[in-house]
């Protein structure tokens, strides 16, 4: 019988046609691996456990009386925004990590493992929704000490819980997308940094549209960030659903359809 001699490079095509179900369990397994590192290094935890409780203590002293008349009454107004911009903002914190990762050569070494090429970028991306949730959780509770008892009932705040996670994940998939593609990290984080803190901050966030000059108002109330704090405020101070919801999800769902591919492909490229 002829032997068969296995050329350099073939292992690795074989390795791109695992099963779904095996590239699933693989992904959940290298999101277990980032769970591992926030407990061996609770320091990275820092961005999502002190952001919030700073951020909500300064906007709310320093402009509630400013723009509401008294603290009390701009809670309503910017716990929701807070939640948004310090969720979203941690999402950053993807793309910064996995150009660390591929620059150290962890990457490489996972590429010698019987694992699916496409688990350790799906892994970072889920182990980062734990981040997102500790957020969520403490601005709620910061809020909710400094008085804010949200009208929507606990139901509606969990929905609103989950929209800001799902929205913040599908934005992690373009500073994904920044992590692959930049040469270091330090840029990655500063390209984020250039796209996403405009439209966090000249959203709706922390000042009634109103208040802002004609021309800028028309960018507020096509900022996606914007809809996203509109439905967060509907569901958690009215219990509501609106429309804003519904462009949330759809964007969402496109950032998805656009990046995740985009993403792959150039991830694929570089390992």
């Amino acid at each position: 019988m002829r032997n068969t001699i296995m050329k350099p490079g073939v292992s690795r095509e074989l390795k791109n046609y695992t099963s779904f179900g095996q590239s699933v369990r693989n992904s959940l397994t290298m999101a277990y691996r980032g769970l591992l590192k926030l407990r061996r290094t609770p320091e990275q935890l820092f961005d999502v456990t002190f952001q919030p409780i700073i951020f909500t203590l300064m906007f709310t002293y320093i402009f509630g009386g400013a723009i509401s008349g008294d603290v009390q009454s701009y809670l309503p107004v910017i716990i929701p925004g807070i939640l948004v911009q310090t969720v979203i903002t941690t999402s950053i914190v993807t793309g910064v990590q996995l150009r660390e990762d591929m620059d150290k050569g962890v990457f490489d070494r996972f590429k010698s493992l019987p694992i699916a090429r496409i688990a350790p970028l799906a892994g970072a991306l889920l182990a980062d929704t734990v981040r997102y949730t500790i957020a969520t959780v403490l601005t709620f509770a910061m809020g909710y000490i400094m008085g804010y008892r949200p009208e929507g009932g606990l139901d509606a705040v969990a929905i609103a819980a989950v929209l800001v996670i799902v929205c913040s994940w599908s934005i992690s998939w373009i500073f994904a997308f920044f992590g692959v593609i930049a040469r270091t990290a330090s840029s990655v984080q500063g390209i984020s940094m250039i796209v996403l803190f405009p439209l966090t901050f000249l959203s709706n966030a922390f000042v009634p549209v109103d208040t802002m000059p004609g021309w800028l108002q028309w960018f507020v109330n096509m900022n996606p960030i914007s809809h996203l704090v509109t439905a967060v405020r509907d569901l958690a101070d009215s219990g509501t659903v609106g429309w804003d919801l519904a462009i949330s999800l759809a964007g969402a769902a496109a950032i998805v359809a656009i990046f995740a591919p985009i993403t792959v492909r150039a991830y694929m490229r570089r390992t």
